[in-house]
């Protein structure tokens, strides 16, 4: 074997991800012999940290996994833990204060859609596709763009604020509801935001949508997989589907799902029938696109983007799309805002498996906890997005680099994986929160 026939590409630290990791891709005789997304953040084992805590403290502490999307894993974490206990102010017309408790939440998680994705779209995706090395060295051409995209990322921690007094690692979510009502002085200051948010989030979809975006030919095959709620596009819900026609409750995520250990990673990798699959914004587009708002379906029409797609670099347009639904919900929210009190309801525990899910920014995040009768936590399992996403990243990158051309340029190659990674916006420190270990003696 020639020296001449083997060639490697690696990213030791990926740059503008969560996270710490990297990318090894080693080239024997034209095919590619190794491909890893390594992960090396070290794990956090929130799963353990979480035993022996009482269910009340579940929303204080899932927030700490995440500081982008922390209301996603306390909706996850409150969710599953109401499901278990029959206190259900998702879904109970009847019991109050369920109408507001859910149109309150949904609000909140509005909020961290807005945020995180205007973060991605602005700071990590685009100098991408622009041809920049950062969000800096594009704020010379594009910088009335990034002012919009930094505005409504503001917005977004404003709406997180109202219910969870901070917007990194909030307090206010609790089992039954929130702790307090915002006043309503506070939510009609936020609403006049709303108002001025619209057009900038019209403009954003308008503005990726027209993007020079990647095109990767042959196009990539692989399932889709997201909640479906009844009626709603889909933040909070009790059903999960998939393109390939799954139709199951959240309750049977692990009949279906598998995680496994590989050696270059310390994120488990996850399967659905022995496959790769997506979780994200462009997967739940593609699932949910009869559940947007009217006016983010005309918008679509207008520009002439249609869903579903499979061209996973459309991905920073979804995001777009999930904006404009999240910010027009919000407003219509905050419009038509009251307080409540008491602004939960009281919860009597009950010994049970707990499970739970909600779509964070990047994806379906899956909640597990064995509660016995005092409501004391026994065991956690937490499914984070980007853990499930890591294996469809991987086919990615090799569908990708072998379409470009394996003896291309080492640079282009190298700039065109980092870019498949960072496309799916990986949340590392989310994924690296759990670490099988086996000791061979």
């Amino acid at each position: 074997m020639t020296e001449q026939a083997t060639r490697r590409i690696e990213v030791p630290v990926l740059a503008r991800v969560e996270g710490e990791g990297g990318l090894d891709v080693t080239i024997r005789d034209g095919r590619i012999e190794h491909l890893a997304l390594r992960i090396f953040e070290p794990p956090r084992l929130f799963e353990q940290f979480l035993v022996g805590h009482a269910y009340g403290e579940i929303p204080e502490l899932v927030a700490r996994i995440c500081g982008i999307c922390p209301v996603a894993y306390q909706m996850s974490g409150i969710g599953a833990v109401e499901r278990l206990f029959d206190l259900d102010p998702n879904w109970d017309p009847d019991r109050a204060p369920a109408p507001w408790v859910r149109r309150m939440r949904r609000l909140f998680y509005c909020g961290e859609w807005i945020q995180s994705h205007a973060l991605h779209i602005h700071l990590l995706a685009a100098p991408d596709f622009l041809g920049f090395d950062s969000a800096m060295a594009m704020a010379g051409a594009y910088g009335e763009e990034l002012r919009r995209g930094l505005a409504l990322q503001a917005f977004g921690n404003r709406i997180i604020e109202l219910f969870g007094a901070r917007s990194v690692h909030p307090v206010g979510a609790r089992v039954g509801g929130f702790w307090r009502a915002p006043s309503a002085q506070d939510v009609a200051a936020v609403a006049a935001e709303a108002e001025r948010a619209l057009p900038a989030a019209e403009a954003l979809l308008r503005w990726t949508a027209a993007l020079p975006l990647p095109v990767t030919e042959p196009p990539q095959a692989f399932d889709c997989v997201s909640l479906r709620h009844p009626t709603e596009y889909p933040m909070m819900a009790e059903r999960i589907v998939a393109e390939s026609g799954l139709d199951i409750s959240v309750d049977d995520f692990e009949a279906h799902f598998t995680e496994h250990q590989v050696p270059h990673s310390t994120a488990l990798h996850g399967l659905l029938a022995g496959a790769p699959y997506l979780v994200g914004p462009l997967a739940r587009v593609n699932l949910n696109h009869d559940r947007l708002h009217p006016r983010v379906q005309a918008l679509l029409t207008e520009i002439g983007v249609a869903f579903p797609s499979h061209d996973v670099a459309q991905s920073v347009i979804a995001r777009a799309v999930e904006i404009l639904q999240a910010v027009l919900e919000a407003a219509e929210i905050l419009a038509d805002y009251s307080p409540e009190t008491p602004a939960h309801a009281e919860a009597a525990p009950r010994a049970g498996i707990a499970r739970g899910a909600s779509e964070a920014p990047r994806g379906l995040l899956w909640h597990r906890y064995d509660l016995d009768a005092h409501g004391m936590i026994q065991h956690a399992r937490i499914v984070p997005p980007t853990s499930q996403n890591q294996a469809r990243i991987e086919a990615d990158l090799a569908h990708t680099l072998t379409a470009i051309g394996l003896d291309a340029d080492a640079e282009r190659l190298r700039r065109a994986g980092e870019q498949v990674i960072r496309n799916y916006d990986p949340c590392i420190s989310c994924a690296t929160h759990f670490l099988r270990l086996t000791l061979h003696q």
